[in-house]
């Protein structure tokens, strides 16, 4: 009798998987049709040798434009300086901002050449992340385990990545140094390892909250729980970072070198004071270009910010064109940008230029690939994926742009001598956001930044964060 019964349970099981597999499975006929689609000829076959044994993007390079030189003339262009390198760590958005920075203070101070520590100030950053992810479990701890944002918070407990609104919080909080008062360590150049150590422990820490709340202990006794784990993080990050600068010695340096003036004490405050000024919030808007949405109008996402107290990221979305102009006219002051882009596509990292016709994927693999911007950005096959600093354009004689050049953070020796150049139409198709002076805005501008914004949920595809 129970062999009976296993055996109809087995046959049940099989005439399900049957079932199952015609409504939306590969059946043998499905399967039989595919392969009869294959076609064996010697092209494909081929194809196939040659994929076997090199890249696809060797073998896709488009050779009549890659045998063309790179044409490096720039009718506007702003000044250079050295060139950083992040290394194996998500920290574009950190290098690029604090570029705009010092761009902007050698700007003033023509003489001066100086670099700003990305190790000190990324010490803050993840220091403030840990707080934010604790307190956000804090916050939402009456809400289930599986609730999206409990789920954000647990599943995103710290990262590398960002954008220019964590430089505007960190640096007038915490101040800048100089690059040789606190250099980097082996650890802010390889994050990963570091990254997941501590997430783990802001998880298990966010478990133990959530306890809490749940037994009603007092707000006083969860605080001081909290600080206790931020103090445990501090330990973690002071023995993988570096203890931050406290106060240090500097004397400024011309380009050559030479010292510039008498030696100054400064703590970090007082150094960004001199070098910055005063806050970053309220100079500058940011602005995107994403044709899913509606342009003109300003869209925001909560939680995914640098500080707890901070600003969420929140942009203007503009058309391509008045992304251009805004550019261009800083560029015109000498001013570099923040700026993001989708780099991995289409980009000829050996040549340092990024063309819509560099690589024809199409031919290899004989189809098309036909999505529009839009389509790309809603099904995440693009979005910004890493920040560089927008430093020239060259324009036609109707002041239309032909190309554009960004500073790059992958050191010196990559691209062309650290720098991207990019042609007009790849610009328009993989660049994302821009940062801008709001002296470079045109009032009808400015006025649409001001109105309030939409909130998008933090798993929307422009939203993830530069690295």
């Amino acid at each position: 009798m129970k062999k009976l019964s296993i055996t109809l349970v087995l046959a049940t099981a099989g005439l399900l998987a049957i079932q199952a597999q015609n409504q939306g499975g590969i059946s043998k006929e499905m399967l039989s049709d595919i392969q009869k689609a294959q076609q064996s000829t010697p092209v494909n076959k081929a194809l196939a040798n040659a994929i076997s044994g090199i890249s696809i993007d060797e073998l896709a390079k488009n050779y009549q434009s890659a045998a063309r030189p790179i044409d490096n003339n720039f009718s506007i262009e702003t000044r250079k300086q050295s060139i950083t390198n992040q290394k194996s760590s998500g920290r574009c958005w950190m290098f690029s901002g604090l570029n705009v920075l010092r761009s902007n203070y050698m700007q003033k101070a023509d003489s001066v050449s100086i670099e700003f520590s990305q190790a000190y100030l990324f010490f803050w950053d993840q220091l403030e992340k840990a707080n934010l992810m604790l307190q956000g479990v804090i916050d939402n701890a009456k809400k289930p385990i599986d609730d999206p944002v409990v789920r954000f918070f647990f599943h995103h407990p710290i990262s590398d990545g960002g954008t220019f609104c964590g430089v505007a919080d960190l640096a007038p909080k915490y101040g800048i140094v100089p690059s040789d008062i606190q250099p980097e360590t082996y650890t802010s150049d390889n994050t990963s390892k570091a990254r997941s150590l501590i997430s783990s422990k802001l998880r298990e820490f966010g478990l133990q909250l959530r306890e809490m709340v749940a037994k009603k202990q007092s707000q006083g006794a969860i605080n001081k729980a909290k600080t206790q784990m931020l103090a445990q993080i501090y330990h973690m990050l002071e023995l993988t970072l570096g203890k931050p600068v406290e106060k240090f010695t500097y004397t400024f340096k011309d380009k050559n070198g030479k010292p510039l003036g008498q030696p100054k004490e400064y703590t970090p405050l007082s150094f960004y004071e001199e070098v910055v000024g005063g806050p970053l919030k309220g100079t500058f808007i940011m602005v995107m270009n994403d044709p899913r949405h509606d342009y003109y109008k300003t869209y925001e996402i909560e939680y995914d910010r640098h500080t707890y107290d901070g600003s969420n990221w929140c942009y203007l979305n503009l058309p391509m064109e008045e992304i251009e102009k805004l550019a261009i006219a800083s560029l015109k002051d000498g001013r570099k940008m923040y700026s993001s882009y989708d780099v991995g596509k289409l980009l000829d990292r050996k040549r340092g230029f990024a063309s819509l016709e560099n690589f024809d994927y199409g031919s290899v693999f004989d189809t098309t690939f036909g999505m529009d911007k839009a389509q790309r950005i809603a099904t995440f096959d693009s979005g910004s994926t890493h920040a560089m600093t927008l430093t020239a354009v060259d324009l036609d004689a109707k002041g239309n742009p032909l190309k554009w050049k960004v500073e790059n953070s992958w050191g010196a020796n990559s691209g062309q001598q650290g720098y991207l150049i990019m042609t007009a139409d790849w610009f328009r198709e993989y660049m994302f956001r821009l940062v801008v002076n709001k002296k470079y805005v045109p009032e009808n501008i400015l006025k649409a930044y001001e109105t309030k914004p939409v909130m998008l949920m933090p798993d929307d595809p422009l939203f993830l964060p530069d690295e």
